[in-house]
């Protein structure tokens, strides 16, 4: 059954690479401290992580070009948060369903902040299931090899790029955990040139407190619950 680009993160294949790109990426996401972090995500239930050391978070997920969740936006728009204001950036396959900028990325990242993207490498044996699934739709995938150059000359150091995943997708969507280049998806490591925010907090802490993220003026809260 051919599916839309938003709907094939729903898939099992597709779930069984986001959990193996988490498994990837978590322990650089709770050595993470600060007071905001902010995740774009292209999964419709995706949730936040719950590192030790990060207090309050915003979520985001794209449907048709908009961002829904804590916030609504358009995707194509800038980003409707203040300079600086996130601690931690996770991004979950958001650069494939829109055409969001890394230089809006970068702005809202604190300096001495962490970047953590994920992606599926269009320079894998997925590409074919891609397009057939989605109708011969690209969306805006990019290669993660372009990304970590495009950061480099944002002034953001890149710590790591790495592959992971099976190489090809798998209908049982069983996690694989292996990581090689033959993977089909990726995660990309990064952080803002810039000295690192302290802990605030010495436990974890429940945070209750309704989204003040540093909306930038204008900028709309969802009514969403």
């Amino acid at each position: 059954m051919l599916q839309r680009a938003h709907d094939i993160y729903a898939s099992a294949p597709m779930r069984g690479l986001l959990a193996d790109e988490m498994v990837a990426y978590m322990p650089d996401v709770r050595r993470c401290a600060g007071t905001r972090a902010l995740l774009l995500s292209a999964a419709a239930d995706d949730a936040p992580p719950n590192p030790p050391y990060l207090g309050q978070w915003v979520a985001l997920r794209l449907a048709e070009g908009n961002f829904q969740g804590d916030v609504c936006a358009r995707a194509d728009e800038p980003l409707p948060f203040m300079d600086g204001v996130f601690d931690l950036v996770l991004l979950r396959h958001a650069l494939e369903l829109a055409p969001l900028s890394l230089d809006e990325i970068v702005r809202v990242l604190a300096p001495g902040g962490l970047l953590v993207l994920t992606g599926v490498s269009p320079l894998s044996g997925w590409t074919p299931w891609w397009l057939w699934r989605t109708r011969g739709s690209t969306a805006h995938a990019r290669s993660p090899i372009q990304l970590a150059a495009r950061l480099r000359r944002a002034e953001v150091q890149v710590e790591r790029v790495q592959r992971v995943g099976q190489w090809l997708p798998l209908a049982s969507g069983v996690p694989s955990g292996t990581h090689g280049w033959l993977g089909g998806g990726y995660v990309l490591v990064a952080r803002k040139r810039g000295p690192a925010s302290a802990p605030t907090r010495l436990r974890p802490k429940p945070v209750t407190a309704p989204v003040r993220a540093g909306l930038a003026p204008g900028a709309r809260r969802s009514s969403v619950s």
